[in-house]
């Protein structure tokens, strides 16, 4: 048997880079732990608000939208409430085709709405005869928007 004797040689500046390279990846790896574990405190989501809202409260604060369609044009009725109050509702996405093609659509809308705002339920609305199927389109969306924030929904959804 032979026994080599093998010497290596360590340069004290090689020594330094490696030991500051090692703490450098040390403190990568730390890091990325600490971005891809998740808080101990998750953020609130839409489910969680369903519990925190009060048991006198009527709807889930938001904007809830419905999507209405007229001929081959769609519109998207708003409306924006708070614990027990609506606060607005609006037609998003109107187009100057659609007001030419159903001239009724927003004289009839603002009379709902002003009605809604007065009685804060879409209960006592009232609306003429001449414009009967037009309000019918617009309260059912309106009450659509309403269901999705109502406050005995468990879903918590906003659309």
């Amino acid at each position: 048997m032979s026994a080599k004797t093998k010497i290596v040689v360590l340069h004290m500046k090689e020594l330094i880079y490696t030991g500051i390279f090692a703490v450098l990846g040390i403190l990568f790896l730390v890091l990325l732990v600490m971005m891809f574990l998740p808080d101990k405190k998750e953020p609130q989501t839409p489910r969680d608000a369903v519990t925190d809202v009060s048991s006198d409260s009527l709807y889930i604060p938001g904007i809830y939208t419905t999507e209405l369609v007229l001929g081959n044009q769609a519109i998207d009725v708003e409306v924006i409430v708070d614990s027990n109050v609506i606060t607005s509702i609006r037609m998003v996405n109107l187009n100057e085709a659609i007001t030419t093609m159903y001239p009724l659509l927003e004289p009839t809308f603002d009379s709902i709405c002003e009605q809604i705002y007065e009685a804060q339920s879409l209960d006592q609305v009232t609306y003429t005869a001449e414009n009967k199927y037009t309000s019918l389109v617009l309260l059912e969306a309106i009450q659509n928007s309403l269901d999705k924030a109502a406050a005995s929904d468990k879903t918590g959804s906003q659309s």
